[in-house]
């Protein structure tokens, strides 16, 4: 982050959450990160300063992640839905345009249909909350029931640069969006005490035996806002066909799909992204 990008804190329901806090005029644009070992600055990094050049924007490190309070307690979707929300009135956000991606993405649908009048535009990218399955069937679901394998990846993270590149090429389609200084970022945040845990929690909560447990497809019609879907075809995590129908059950919904594209889509495509974003929240 440069110095155009400012890091500060606030209290939400008694526990600190870090964000970040870049541009002075225009509309305001909130940004929600994903899971597993992520925060602000990873997930949205490339797309801070330029969506600053026009609007004001805010990211929050998640509860349970980045450099925000890991209290020991249940996640959960719904939770961070309302913990969002509280940071909204915590910094004075009354209403605001929001992008999330993965567990992000279903966060910010689940605030639009919570509290439709506070999100001017939603973007939801590669994100939790719009099918059931499960990226690996029922072993996705064992690993979610106990925490010994993510604590011992969470090690691996934070103590080689090999394991790291490889976790992250698994998420992209071209491995040169891979950056160095995106692999010291994950490592650093492998480091942190507690690191993990939210998402451990997170998984628990959201996974059952019939899939997640977080699906807004019947509940789409509700959002009342513009609405941009953006997937990679690539994506292994959630199918980017969930995109596409979700866009067909929003009146003002539409899907953007970028070929050969993985997961994580804001740092493997920043300009495209940032471009049509800049377009979306005009």
């Amino acid at each position: 982050m440069t110095e155009t990008v400012e890091r500060r804190r606030t209290d939400v329901g008694g526990f600190e959450l870090r964000y970040l806090r870049a541009g002075e005029s225009g509309s305001p644009v909130l940004l929600l990160h994903g899971g597993q070992i992520d925060a602000a600055h990873v997930s949205w990094g490339e797309a801070i300063e330029p969506l600053a050049e026009e609007h004001r924007v805010y990211v929050p490190d998640l509860l349970g992640y980045g450099y925000s309070a890991t209290p020991d307690v249940p996640y959960s979707t719904k939770r961070h839905v309302s913990v969002v929300e509280g940071f909204m009135d915590a910094v004075d956000l009354e209403r605001t345009g929001v992008a999330g991606t993965s567990m992000g993405g279903g966060i910010g649908i689940g605030l639009a249909l919570r509290s439709p009048r506070r999100v001017s535009r939603l973007a939801a990218v590669s994100s939790h909350g719009l099918g059931r399955e499960l990226p690996n069937g029922k072993l996705t679901y064992l690993l979610s029931r106990q925490g010994t394998t993510n604590r011992v990846s969470v090690a691996l993270l934070a103590r080689s640069r090999a394991v790291t590149r490889a976790g992250l090429e698994a998420l992209v389609a071209d491995s040169a969006s891979v950056t160095p200084e995106l692999i010291d970022q994950v490592q650093e945040l492998a480091r942190l005490p507690n690191a993990g845990r939210g998402y451990r929690s997170w998984r628990k909560n959201e996974v059952g035996l019939r899939g997640f447990r977080t699906d807004y497809t019947d509940r789409l019609d509700g959002l009342e806002m513009p609405t941009l879907f953006v997937h990679g075809t690539e994506d292994e995590v959630f199918p980017a066909r969930w995109s596409e129908r979700a866009a067909a059950r929003v009146e003002d919904g539409e899907s953007w799909i970028l070929e050969n594209c993985g997961h994580l889509v804001a740092r493997e495509r920043p300009e495209a992204v940032n471009e049509r974003l800049l377009e979306f929240f005009d």
